[in-house]
């Protein structure tokens, strides 16, 4: 049987347990937190105070970490990009076989519906923050989705699911980040809201991170070998393609890369730790059954955090000041 229908067969195989994971790692709209829970009432009578607070408390954040946030928000924002990205991994299409429902497909649907929150209640904050140019912020927006993004994977359904797995733990600590940060500023609806955002994220690490567990199961040696691609290859952010109004597409993501390494919302020692807690979650060192092509991917795996985090403390993070157009002066 060639590769592409074991994946295929695979794939169909965890399908029929979609519905218990959408059941375990995903909240039904009704019993979820929405974004108005996080921000202003616009019908009280205190509306108009509660914002007057928002900008008070917002001045004393510096620029590197609104630059961090907005790029944050930009990157939940672009989540067309992202659905239509998994719709199209083999195994998973909009209507089974049969002519119903494809159960990948709902579970998409339904990761989406609760991401999209991430983007509507940051968004709203950056706007109500006056700290942001807003007009610039949506173009770069419009861009980082109408540029599209290459995450190195293909239709393959393996690779997909590493990457969801790190880069839903990397939106975590993101996100946490930020939470750590307003809450020492004092900032405590922010620090409450990226707080929770982050736990949205987890739980989604963890339902795609069980995905690559129940494939380690079926198909060990061809999931260690797409497990080692993506991370010989490295880890492409969402953000990857993020650009100002008139710039080339993806000129702006080192800058901002440096400013979320300089305020410590997201850093190279985070992306060992993933891979680390990657490494840990899928118990590889533990497989059986491998080929020796998978079991030489596996010794990469393991020796690489290590050499990774030597790489990484021999990197020094400027402290240059860049020019970015989402901002207005404090």
């Amino acid at each position: 049987m060639s590769l592409h229908n074991i994946r295929l067969e695979v794939m169909q195989t965890l399908e029929k347990s979609i519905d218990t994971f959408v059941e375990k790692f995903l909240i039904v709209p009704e019993k979820i937190w929405q974004p108005t829970d996080f921000l202003p009432n616009s019908q009280s009578d205190s509306f108009i105070e509660e914002v007057k607070e928002i900008r008070e408390l917002s001045k004393d954040l510096d620029d590197d970490f609104w630059v961090s946030l907005v790029g944050d928000t930009i990157t939940e924002e672009a989540l067309p990009t992202y659905e239509s990205w998994l719709l199209d991994v083999q195994g998973i299409s909009q209507h089974s076989e049969n002519g119903g429902d494809n159960g990948w497909a709902k579970w998409i649907r339904s990761w989406t519906g609760e991401e999209n929150r991430h983007g509507d209640v940051l968004n709203k904050y950056l706007y109500l923050s006056g700290r942001v140019n807003m007009r610039e912020v949506e173009i770069t927006t419009q861009h980082l989705i109408s540029d599209g993004f290459d995450i190195g994977t293909a239709r393959d359904p393996y690779k997909n699911f590493v990457y969801t797995s790190f880069q839903e733990l990397a939106t975590y600590i993101s996100h946490n980040n930020v939470a750590k940060h307003a809450r020492k500023s004092g900032h405590k609806l922010l620090a409450k809201m990226s707080k929770i955002i982050a736990g949205d994220e987890m739980r989604h690490h963890l339902a795609y991170t069980e995905f690559v567990r129940q494939i380690f199961k079926y198909d060990p040696s061809e999931m260690m070998l797409a497990f080692q691609h993506m991370m010989k290859h490295k880890i492409v952010m969402p953000a990857l393609h993020l650009r100002h109004s008139g710039e080339e597409k993806g000129s702006l993501f080192d800058h901002f890369s440096t400013v979320a390494q300089r305020a410590g919302v997201y850093t190279g020692f985070d992306y060992v730790d993933i891979l680390k807690k990657l490494n840990v979650a899928w118990e590889i060192d533990k497989i059986t059954g491998l080929t020796a092509e998978a079991e030489k991917a596996r010794d990469y795996l393991m020796k690489l955090p290590d050499r990774m985090q030597r790489i990484t403390e021999r990197i020094v993070i400027p402290n240059t000041k860049y020019n970015f157009k989402w901002m207005i002066p404090a």
